[in-house]
């Protein structure tokens, strides 16, 4: 089985992909495999531009879990989007030295719900599982992650709502 595991920089896929592999499962980071599809670099949104649907066309389907903000582009048996809220988001982004204008993308694109819009357009919504990763610790988060894969929870999404965190004066 093949799980994705995706949201907006900042939401903890590194640390709970970093926990997961601790666990024993097999991990693979999209920055690992998306080298050969990387058609340009935005210097100004300090970001690399990839071609998705080349990658995720040739993209290997293995057994393991991928991790990366463009996992719920490949075809994955189950997707875990991780959410954060914008305010927390914003914070945990600061010490990254982001310019501002990348923090506000990212925030905004948070309090939307860009990556769980994108993976429902991609994936049925029983595959589909949210964490808030707000107020869980990692291991809180993988606990839940490892019982969806597992099957021991059902899917759930759309139950998370920041659109009162969106800052419409910026």
């Amino acid at each position: 089985m093949m799980v994705g595991i995706t949201g907006t920089p900042g939401t903890g896929k590194t640390s709970v992909a970093a926990e997961l592999e601790r666990r024993g499962h097999r991990i693979v980071h999209l920055t690992d495999t998306v080298r050969p599809y990387i058609i340009e670099e935005d210097c100004c949104r300090q970001t690399l531009v990839v071609d998705i649907d080349r990658w995720a066309a040739e993209f290997e389907p293995l057994d393991g879990i991928v991790e990366g903000h463009l996992a719920h582009h490949l075809p994955c048996d189950r997707v875990v989007v991780l959410r954060c809220r914008p305010d927390v988001l914003r914070q945990r982004l600061a010490p990254r030295n982001y310019p501002s204008e990348k923090i506000r993308e990212n925030v905004e694109a948070e309090a939307l719900d860009v990556i769980l819009v994108e993976t429902l357009e991609e994936h049925p919504g029983e595959h589909i599982f949210e964490v808030d990763t707000t107020a869980l610790s990692v291991e809180e988060c993988v606990d839940l992650i490892e019982q969806f894969i597992r099957g021991e929870l059902p899917s759930s999404y759309g139950s998370i709502d920041w659109t009162d965190y969106l800052d419409l004066n910026t």
